[in-house]
């Protein structure tokens, strides 16, 4: 039987420090299921199906991961995909209360499913997708940050958002 994980966030964008947790996942699972959530509560800068094709793109080439979309609670997700454990990252403190919070109540909707956290490597710590977004819109560099295509999408998109508000631009 595969051990099946899910790694569920918004994604909005994908970061290396995202990267670092799912390669690392793979040493403990057979099959990792990268679930992007709507963000119903968020307001993404990229769609749903937008998230999934760029992460698809920088996650390409190991068959154990795959990249689904998903709607409602994770828990009823890894039911659907017959996943049995959730891996969540913690790179500070701040993290935790939320992310333990959110464990308990995994835990109170499927006893069956279990909580992993897992930290960061040394060099991703920092890397937040907020944080990269905030650069993003600001014309910084996020090379390095994120996985080049997801780069090029970003100063696409914030470059489009300026046109759109100042149609005079070139």
């Amino acid at each position: 039987m595969k051990r099946t994980a899910i790694y569920a966030g918004t994604f909005d964008p994908l970061t290396r420090g995202h990267e670092d947790l799912v390669r690392r996942s793979l040493e403990y699972v057979d099959r990792l299921i990268v679930a992007v959530a709507t963000g119903a509560s968020k307001q993404p800068i990229f769609d749903i199906d937008e998230r999934v094709s760029m992460i698809r793109d920088a996650l390409a080439g190991d068959a154990r991961i795959e990249v689904r979309a998903f709607t409602g609670l994770a828990v009823e997700f890894a039911r659907e995909v017959g996943a049995r454990l959730f891996i969540r990252g913690l790179r500070a403190v701040s993290d935790f209360e939320y992310e333990y919070q959110m464990a308990l109540m995994n835990r109170h909707l499927a006893p069956d499913l279990e909580t992993v956290f897992m930290v960061p490597s040394l060099d991703t710590t920092y890397i937040s997708a907020s944080m990269v977004r905030e650069v993003a819109r600001f014309g910084g560099d996020v090379e390095g940050l994120v996985h080049p295509s997801i780069a090029a999408a970003l100063r696409k998109r914030f470059a489009e958002r300026a046109a759109a508000l100042d149609p005079g631009t070139p």
